[in-house]
């Protein structure tokens, strides 16, 4: 099978790439860090790609080197992300715009090229929503608005293509332990607080890893998830299941 990963140099893409990989699945790893795609290089049937989503030019590249060296794709699975933080009020037009463009319009871009490809295999989209693409936490209105647009995005594309037998579904992930995460704690004053807080929100008790949510984008994107689409799969350790506010020992 032939696979784009977006984000594919590191967190939840690079794990994602990884068990591709050694599931013998040719894969294209797609990010803008050029370094980190580095390591990618001697990985057995991975190509990778430095572009950035936000590019159309860059998408459309992707797909040509799909096309040209892999003969297609039969999934597509788009990780690529940024966090900012500021509310309705203080969120700067130029933080919004960016925010955006790389976790919305960018998997708009990455889709509307590779559909063509897509169709062709009747394939899959998998998107990487967030707990946020369902909920939202205080000062994150341009994050929480790109992931809700996200899951409409999926489901728009599983609506519209079903009878060509394209899916596209999305995995909405709690707090996760990737590079991401650890950028944003590093903006607390009180990081392992925040560490502590973040695993007491999970009902598990902890921070999910990047393994556990390919695991699912994985099963999406095969054969095996052959009749789920337009679906959100939480891979949140419980996180919205407890009713807000609820006590977390034993006893109510």
């Amino acid at each position: 099978m032939r696979h784009l990963v977006t984000g594919g140099a590191s967190g939840i893409g690079l794990a994602t790439v990884r068990m591709l990989a050694a599931d013998g699945h040719d894969v294209i790893a797609m990010d803008v860090d050029k370094a980190a795609l580095a390591a990618l290089a001697d990985v057995p049937g991975v190509i990778p790609f430095a572009g950035s989503v936000a590019s159309e030019a860059d998408c459309r590249k992707a797909a040509e080197i799909a096309a040209a060296q892999l003969g297609g794709l039969d999934g597509v699975s788009h990780s690529a992300g940024i966090q900012r933080y500021g509310t309705a009020a203080d969120t700067a037009s130029e933080v919004w715009d960016e925010v955006i463009a790389v976790n919305l319009t960018g998997a708009f871009l990455v889709a509307r090229a590779t559909l063509p490809l897509l169709r062709a295999s009747r394939g899959a989209y998998v998107f990487t929503g967030s707990v946020q693409s369902l909920a939202t936490q205080r000062g994150v209105a341009a994050y929480t608005a790109s992931k809700h647009g996200l899951l409409g995005l999926a489901r728009s594309i599983a609506v519209d293509f079903a009878d060509e037998g394209v899916r596209a579904n999305l995995v909405a992930p709690g707090a996760v332990a990737t590079p991401m995460l650890e950028w944003a704690l590093s903006l607390a004053p009180d990081s392992d607080g925040v560490r502590q807080e973040l695993r007491q929100m999970h009902p598990l008790g902890r921070i999910g890893t990047p393994q556990e949510v390919a695991d699912v984008i994985v099963f999406l994107l095969s054969g095996r998830a052959a009749f789920v689409t337009g679906e959100v799969v939480r891979v949140d350790g419980g996180m919205l299941t407890r009713i807000g506010g609820s006590p977390k020992g034993d006893k109510q």
